[in-house]
């Protein structure tokens, strides 16, 4: 018989329920499939995802308080089930997913996979910390402004979120609706590349990648110079340009840095918007204790009027049809996936704001798109580790996959030689 883990942040449930030894670990009696293609792989859910039986919090005590123990279980994990992956538990998650910090003041900050001195990333914090520590393989978490890629990138793991749309979002705690994702994050790309043959629809596959012509890969020297591990960025850069495969582009004046601050601040604003319209009636009524920049982000989006919205869906439909100019038929966007490794624990909040826009600029482009994007830790040191990230038209998730394998074969290649 199977236990929750609950000796340990990253492996904490919220609130464990209150059942006999020996509870089964929902999936485990569940029909078995002919092809188990997950089969043995331990799982860490993000504490928005129900499982039936057990409470979801949020990362919120008030949350967990005021609504119902579910009953139905979201049918991306009973996917992964089925296909044999094994629940090891629910893990923190950032307070209804509004943080990339991973800290929770209810239940504590799982310690960083790769450097205890610096934060795990959140929002999707505790399933990355499981999987960089060895306690799971998969770990399971959404990723709406950056919550998979940003704790992917600080804990040195691989991470991907699909296009908007394509995997289901039922029986999960929302954010912000036509933003929200479900993400995942391994310690291999192996492994991320088998749950998305589970979870991926054949609809995530509409135009394959042509190999009999090079692909071409947009970067911006710009944002590189502007992040931390820009002269390791531009060395990769160099060595895929050196291989047939490849044909690189410069966009620095599509994707400049003041640019993309525009674009992230729309996508704050809608995101913003929707948040308030998901949760706002909730916050109102029960007055939940929030983390001090979590609770001044939540009174932003009760700020917002109609022209600012108005202001951001045109922004947002402006920069939709950049990309859509700039990425033709075999084209991937590369850029840093965050500005530099981890920030450290004891940041200041003022600078952690900061940071946060920075951060913001560079995952607002998937987000804004609804585009895929997966997360590479090629860029890497093993006490701080960050990468760089591809992004592929919108429902071509599976290129991403070739792509990524295509591009790692390239950079082992290089280093062997």
């Amino acid at each position: 018989m199977q236990h929750f883990a609950t000796d340990t942040p990253y492996m904490k449930l919220a609130d464990p329920p209150r059942v006999a030894d020996g509870y089964v670990v929902p999936g485990e009696q569940t029909q078995q499939t002919n092809r188990q293609a997950l089969r043995g792989l331990g799982l860490a859910v993000k504490d928005l995802f129900h499982v039936a039986g057990l409470p979801t919090a949020a990362g919120n005590p008030t949350w967990l308080a005021t609504h119902p123990i579910p009953q139905a279980t979201s049918s991306v994990v009973n996917t992964l089930l089925d296909q044999g992956a094994r629940l090891i538990g629910k893990t923190i998650t950032d307070e209804l997913a509004y943080s990339l910090n991973g800290q929770n003041i209810h239940y504590g900050t799982p310690v960083n996979g790769a450097n205890a001195l610096r934060l795990p990333g959140g929002s999707s914090s505790g399933s990355a910390v499981a999987v960089a520590t060895g306690s799971a393989d998969i770990g399971l978490g959404t990723d709406t402004g950056g919550s998979i890629r940003v704790p992917a990138s600080y804990n040195g793991l691989y991470g991907f979120r699909p296009s908007h749309g394509v995997i289901s979002v039922d029986n999960m705690v929302a954010l912000a609706p036509t933003f929200d994702t479900v993400g995942w994050m391994t310690r291999d790309l192996l492994t991320l590349s088998q749950v998305a043959d589970v979870l991926l629809p054949a609809a995530a596959n509409d135009s394959e990648v042509t190999r009999s012509s090079p692909l071409k890969l947009i970067y911006s020297s710009s944002l590189n110079q502007n992040c931390q591990h820009g002269v390791q960025l531009q060395a990769i850069l160099a060595t895929l340009a050196a291989s047939a495969d490849f044909t690189l582009h410069d966009a620095q004046d599509s994707l400049n840095p003041s640019l993309l601050a525009s674009a992230s601040h729309a996508f704050s604003v809608l995101q913003g918007a929707q948040i308030w319209a998901s949760h706002g009636q909730w916050i109102e009524t029960h007055s939940p204790k929030f983390a001090a920049d979590i609770a001044v982000r939540f009174a932003w989006c009760a700020s917002l009027d109609d022209k600012q919205i108005v202001e951001a869906q045109t922004m947002q439909t402006q920069f939709v049809e950049m990309l859509a100019a700039l990425m033709t038929a075999n084209s991937f966007i590369i850029i840093p996936t965050t500005p530099g490794p981890a920030p450290l624990i004891d940041s200041s909040s003022e600078w952690l704001t900061n940071y946060r826009q920075q951060l913001l600029n560079l995952t607002c482009i998937a987000g804004l798109g609804g585009l895929p994007q997966i997360h590479l830790p090629l860029a890497t040191n093993p006490s701080n580790p960050c990468g760089f990230s591809i992004i592929g038209n919108k429902y071509c998730d599976r290129d991403l996959f070739e792509l990524a394998f295509l591009i790692a074969d390239t950079l082992l290649t290089d280093l062997q030689s």
